[in-house]
């Protein structure tokens, strides 16, 4: 089977299942397992994909997403161009373990997709969450100005439970929403993780964070807690999510030791 991938979770999955071989072009984003994706051709930009590169690859399964607002225009432009595609949209962490079944079972490795999920269960939920009578809320940044967090409908709500975390904007009906900076200062997180969307992580830098003239007394601030997590652990569905788990419970671990 020929696969074209237009985002990194998809490319991850595919690699995941051992089914590596079969892809014959990713979108410029992609970047991991960098052996794989620096051999094949780029289709552009998540949301600015070339479908005429696409359809010149000949696949037989285009693998898209609905994930990010304006994934639903490359979408339509697939159909368009009678291209054969699954886009999946998932939210939650069970969504991300749907997803890999799915397309594991389209690619003709169901047996592959199962034990990958397992080991993923295992290792995210496997662990009992760190011991502490106050579970600490971490607000994780998607982007700094404005700040952007993911709220209810995430998988990071659930990657923080199971590391023994609150989402602050776990009651907030949305995938992210920006936030004015006294919103910021009214939820007081115990901690705030930047994972900057589209930044290499060597450039993130928590001095932006620290040095905001109106969270002088947020206990993050105060407390010197602001943390590093790449966005390629924390913002694609894909098997490297462990990663982000395992990132995130070091954190709660070490804000429960102080």
């Amino acid at each position: 089977m020929r696969v074209v991938s237009l985002n990194c979770s998809n490319t991850e999955i595919v690699c995941a299942l051992g089914c590596a071989d079969m892809l014959v072009g990713v979108d410029d984003h992609s970047d991991f397992p960098a052996d794989v994706v620096n051999a094949l051709p780029r289709v552009g930009p998540d949301l600015g994909i070339d479908v005429d590169k696409v359809s010149a690859l000949r696949p037989d399964l285009v693998l898209a997403s609905l994930t990010v607002p304006g994934h639903e225009n490359i979408v339509a432009t697939l159909e368009t161009a009678g291209l054969n595609y699954h886009a999946p949209e998932p939210v939650s962490l069970d969504d991300v373990y749907r997803d890999v079944l799915e397309i594991a079972g389209i690619l003709g490795v169901s047996h592959k997709g199962h034990a990958v999920v397992d080991d993923m269960r295992q290792r995210i939920q496997g662990h009992e969450s760190p011991k502490s009578s106050h579970a600490p809320t971490i607000l994780v940044q998607w982007w700094p100005k404005p700040v952007i967090a993911p709220g209810k409908d995430s998988w990071v709500n659930d990657l923080l439970a199971a590391a023994g975390a609150i989402n602050p904007l776990a009651e907030r009906d949305v995938k992210s929403t920006p936030l004015e900076d006294t919103e910021v200062l009214a939820l007081d997180p115990d901690a705030v993780v930047i994972s900057w969307c589209g930044v290499r992580p060597e450039k993130y830098r928590p001095e932006v964070v620290y040095r905001n003239e109106r969270w002088p007394t947020m206990k993050a601030i105060l407390n010197r807690r602001v943390y590093c997590v790449p966005e390629s652990y924390l913002g694609r569905p894909s098997p490297r999510l462990v990663q982000g788990y395992e990132a995130l419970r070091d954190i709660v671990r070490a804000l429960n030791d102080y």
